[in-house]
């Protein structure tokens, strides 16, 4: 074994061990206080029995957000403050449901990966590139921030549980869980169409609105490869939220409950509509203009050539209302399709 491979395990060994003494700590004492205040609240209520979330579950709800912060702090996936956000958004999702642990890791790592993609060719026509994408705190919450509150409701309603999408015997959970789903498909496929689509298809997009043919990074370009992206960037956060739930929820609880293989179907569904609905936003209230080096710019000002939109929303903005109409609409989809399976 090589010296340099020895340092990375030495490394990562002492990583592991700095987060466990953070962890460890913090979800025990976490776990103590839901005991007292679950005691005081079931001697002040009518709860039969006192409300507590397992220690294992407070365990991983601070252990594997830190292990996904400090990966992807050290990777330059996000920075300092994006990790800060990104660590508080993942704790409650992981709290609420390791489902929705799996949809915020896949789409951690696959959306990360996604920006690394021939990098190189998107430095030639974006001037804002930045290497290894490096989300900050407003992007993780515009991203993330619709599926924490839908997560922090799925918590004081329904509870720290897994449970199979039932919209007849279990309508808040599943609407909730389908909501939390939509989002985090949205986001996936709306990355995998822009960051991949672009650099892998052979022709220039186009234009949502007109139709008309535009230079590469346009806000609001389509592209057949891009589509077809965005459905798979929805089918593997599906793909991950149906695994998890097979392998931890009740299984006598599948017994009574409709298919629950629809959850992969509406992930795609949801990359695709999510893609479809930031695609809308961008082409018409983002602007969108070249610079004199044959670059997209995302502002207005001199010898700057506008292509398409007004100068209304950032693309933060548009990542925020797209994930907020995809995860109501979601939900109210799925409602009405799950009976036809």
């Amino acid at each position: 074994m090589s010296e340099k491979e020895t340092k990375f395990i030495k490394n990562e060994h002492v990583l592991t061990v700095a987060l466990c003494s953070i962890a460890i700590p913090l979800s025990m004492s976490m776990w103590i206080i839901n005991i007292i205040y679950s005691k005081y609240l079931a001697e002040n209520s009518s709860y039969d029995e006192p409300i507590v979330i397992p220690p294992t579950k407070w365990m991983v709800s601070c252990f594997i957000p830190l292990l996904i912060a400090v990966y992807g702090y050290k990777k330059r996936s996000i920075n300092l403050s994006g990790a800060v956000s990104g660590l508080l958004i993942a704790f409650i999702l992981t709290l609420s449901s390791y489902g929705f642990l799996a949809a915020i890791f896949t789409f951690f790592i696959t959306s990360s990966k996604a920006t690394k993609v021939k990098s190189h060719l998107k430095r030639k026509f974006e001037a804002d590139f930045k290497e290894g994408g490096q989300r900050n705190w407003i992007q993780v919450l515009c991203n993330g921030g619709m599926a924490a509150q839908l997560a922090l409701l799925y918590l004081l309603d329904v509870g720290s549980s897994e449970r199979p999408i039932d919209f007849v015997k279990d309508y808040r959970s599943s609407w909730l869980s389908i909501g939390i789903l939509g989002v985090f498909a949205c986001c996936n496929g709306d990355t995998w169409a822009s960051e991949i689509g672009t650099v892998f298809s052979s022709s220039d997009p186009y234009l949502i609105t007109s139709w008309k043919k535009v230079p590469r990074g346009t806000n609001g370009g389509v592209t057949f490869i891009g589509t077809v992206f965005s459905g798979l960037g929805g089918f593997v956060i599906g793909l991950s939220q149906y695994f998890v739930l097979y392998l931890f929820s009740d299984k006598s609880s599948w017994d009574y409950a409709p298919p629950q293989w629809p959850i992969i179907l509406m992930g795609t569904i949801s990359g695709l509509l999510g893609s479809l609905v930031d695609s809308i936003l961008g082409a018409t209230l983002q602007f969108s203009g070249l610079n004199k080096e044959g670059k997209i710019v995302n502002h207005s000002y001199d010898a700057v050539k506008h292509i398409s939109g007004w100068n209304i929303l950032d693309n933060h903005s548009v990542n925020l209302i797209s994930t907020i109409i995809i995860g109501l609409l979601t939900p109210t989809l799925s409602k009405n399709l799950w009976p036809l399976f």
